[in-house]
């Protein structure tokens, strides 16, 4: 059965379950022709893609009602969209599985979403929560190499407990308040860590910038001894990549001032011996050539002792400078730092992600104090980051334990686990401290 393949938790419910599409009209959506000018010209119609996903991402959106585009009556009308009316249930099926909402107007989506148009005997709001329930399982078994996808026989299949209307209504209006206490309690924790990164990244600056007033101003190539990018091209393509062998640092890998060990990549040692030039060892610092609004262009890191063989993919310059001079680690934490940042972003190109070159990067200007003081400036910085990380791991396991207990209440509520007109459910969110 699909309630075993699918949300075994569906199977301890107490009421019987039913496939969605028996008591609510499925549909999906479609795109118009992009070929035909005139399906694109006095558009009206609010038209869900995947680019309103970013609106239902954290589940606290319950209703959506405006979109990033809009499809015109002539392309609904030469096409397979469908308008579908207000109050239809929607989730995403292709690349970004599993987000659901209510649709605030009559509305079109694209191919990428599946539709449930209510009857008389199932609550939108309820087969929502029902949805988000399912949310982890759809991801589960969403498939595709590129990007996952539930196919619409598995989405006929879908099932639904289904209790009497009335009951319905109270799991969706009990959920609708538990949900939105969690989500509250979610929000302060986020905003915690937020506030934490903002108070890390203002004295971090103002580490810097004490070492600038205590001493000159240099661009880096002052004291660069080697310099290499990355293959660009079809020199390094994903074809190349295999299971094991040399390691490519990726612009993922590189955080502000912390090398990010995470997805790692890799090409066989046969093919990394004829990209040497590329090298990267322990200790060489590696500076970003491309960035965006949350990966900042310039940021830098150092690479960890015990990465084995390993080279910079394009867009990563790897630096050896004179540690006479400018010590490694204290170059990653200045070339990080939002000071530095705001003056890279000034001699970057590119309208939609900022990006410098290998002889822009040479002129990239960093405060240069004597050994002694990067040496207490980067005591210092490790030492606040420490805390700050500590402090916000914290924050993010208790909003992990959110999270959880979120969809513990929800699976509860909608099989009727306990019974929501007692205060039997709100144990579930118990034990996270405010």
């Amino acid at each position: 059965m699909i309630e075993s393949r699918l949300a075994p938790w569906l199977s301890a419910s107490r009421w019987p379950t039913a496939p969605i599409r028996l008591v609510a009209r499925l549909g999906s959506g479609h795109t118009p022709s992009r070929s035909k000018p005139e399906y694109w010209e006095n558009c009206t119609v609010p038209w869900i893609t995947l680019a309103d996903v970013w609106q239902l991402r954290s589940g606290r959106t319950d209703v959506i009602t405006d979109t990033n585009e809009m499809i015109s009556p002539l392309g609904l009308a030469n096409s397979s969209a469908v308008k579908h009316p207000a109050g239809t249930v929607i989730l995403s099926r292709t690349a970004s599985v599993g987000f659901s909402a209510i649709m605030g107007r009559d509305m079109a989506t694209s191919q990428d979403f599946a539709t449930w148009s209510c009857g008389p005997n199932l609550d939108p709001r309820y087969l929502l929560h029902a949805l988000r329930g399912m949310a982890p399982d759809l991801k589960r078994i969403a498939m595709g190499s590129t990007h996952k996808t539930i196919y619409m026989p598995d989405i006929e299949q879908l099932r639904v407990p289904l209790p009497p209307l009335e009951m319905q209504r109270r799991i969706a209006e009990f959920l609708d308040t538990e949900t939105t206490r969690i989500d509250a309690l979610s929000a302060m924790r986020e905003r915690q860590v937020s506030l934490l990164e903002e108070r890390m990244m203002a004295s971090w600056s103002k580490v810097i910038d004490q070492d600038a007033r205590d001493s000159a101003w240099s661009p880096i190539r002052r004291f660069i001894t080697a310099i290499t990018d990355g293959p660009f091209g079809s020199s390094l393509t994903s074809s190349h990549y295999s299971d094991e062998g040399a390691r490519v640092i990726r612009l993922g890998n590189l955080g502000r001032a912390e090398f990010r060990d995470r997805d790692p990549a890799y090409i066989p040692l046969e093919y990394f011996a004829e990209l040497r030039r590329h090298e990267a060892l322990p200790g060489d610092l590696i500076v970003a050539g491309l960035g965006d609004q949350n990966h900042p262009l310039g940021r830098a890191c150092v690479v960890p002792s015990g990465i084995g063989p390993a080279m910079v993919k394009a867009d990563c310059f790897r630096l050896r400078l004179d540690q006479s001079r400018v010590l490694h680690e204290y170059a990653a934490w200045a070339l990080s730092s939002q000071r530095v940042a705001d003056q890279v972003t000034l001699l970057a190109r590119g309208s939609t992600r900022a990006r410098i070159n290998l002889e822009v990067a040479r002129d990239i200007p960093v405060p240069v104090p004597s050994l002694k003081q990067q040496r207490q400036s980067i005591t210092a910085l490790r030492e606040m980051r420490s805390t700050t990380d500590a402090i916000a791991t914290r924050c993010r396991q208790q909003l992990d334990l959110l999270a959880k207990r979120r969809q513990a209440l929800i699976t509860a509520a909608v099989t009727g686990q306990f019974d929501v007109s007692t205060a039997s459910g709100r144990n579930v969110t118990e034990g996270v401290a405010v």
